[in-house]
């Protein structure tokens, strides 16, 4: 156990910022690198035998790649929680080679909480949604924007139209509403674009959903189709990331 080198690391969109720490030494080295394969294969390279090396990183916008690429060289990671991590008091200074420092050293002191990280196919299937998500964002936007238009201009569905948005809603808004002047008739014509243009988003992408679903992996399809399986699905991988946490805190979870 002397051995194993712990790898801590700061990563960004074009840098990533490594420290190494052990037992056996009281300092973190550190060096920065560019983010990518090649230059992450040569460090480990450069670190000793795979095996010996045990590494980490902030979870953030970055994702899994850094995960997968470090576990197919065959380097044990892990993800952390940022907000689990160890902080004094009054420590508010961060650059790029403390924070890897700060990791690397908790990492060899065992004070770090792991994430649950999925495999490739659950993350595909959980970017489609997010897709979608913000498909569905776009579209709350967009119908805002053509509901304070009209009502600027005092543009009001009929009284027997009781809710926005549907066929006959739609309906209305495309053979009624119009301005006579060409600079209000543009405006109008690009909200309404946007809202169409939203909804086939939305539409394109769940259909992408149901296919992704048709050919995912068995156990991914049995826990979409099973809602009581589902719920247990949630409620363990919530009590894995709830782990060294207060109970205090899990009980709001």
């Amino acid at each position: 156990m002397s051995k194993i080198r712990f790898i801590g690391l700061d990563v960004h969109a074009g840098t990533i910022a490594g420290a190494v720490a052990s037992r056996m030494a009281n300092s973190a080295r550190w060096a920065l690198i560019p983010n990518h394969l090649e230059s992450i294969r040569k460090l480990v390279t450069r670190l000793g035998p795979v095996q010996h090396l045990k590494a980490c990183y902030e979870a953030g916008p970055t994702g899994y790649v850094l995960y997968w690429q470090l576990t197919q060289l065959g380097v044990s990671c892990e993800i952390i929680a940022p907000s689990l991590v160890p902080a004094k008091a009054g420590d508010r200074v961060r650059t790029d080679r403390r924070d890897a420092e700060k990791l690397a050293r908790c990492c060899c002191n065992g004070d770090l909480t792991a994430v649950c990280v999925p495999d490739a196919a659950h993350e595909t299937l959980r970017d489609l949604v997010r897709a979608r998500e913000d498909a569905r964002q776009d579209q709350h936007r967009a119908r805002q924007g053509l509901g304070k238009f009209l009502l600027r201009h005092g543009a009001q569905a009929p009284a027997d139209i009781k809710k926005k948005w549907t066929t006959k809603y739609l309906t209305w808004l495309n053979t009624h509403v119009r301005f006579e002047h060409p600079a209000l008739q543009a405006t109008l014509l690009d909200y309404v674009h946007e809202v169409h243009h939203a909804g086939e988003r939305i539409a394109r992408l769940e259909k992408a959903i149901d296919q992704a679903i048709a050919t995912a992996p068995e156990a991914i399809r049995s826990v979409i189709a099973n809602p009581a399986s589902f719920a247990s699905w949630v409620g363990g991988f919530l009590l894995k990331r709830q782990q060294g946490l207060d109970q205090e805190i899990k009980d709001i979870a």
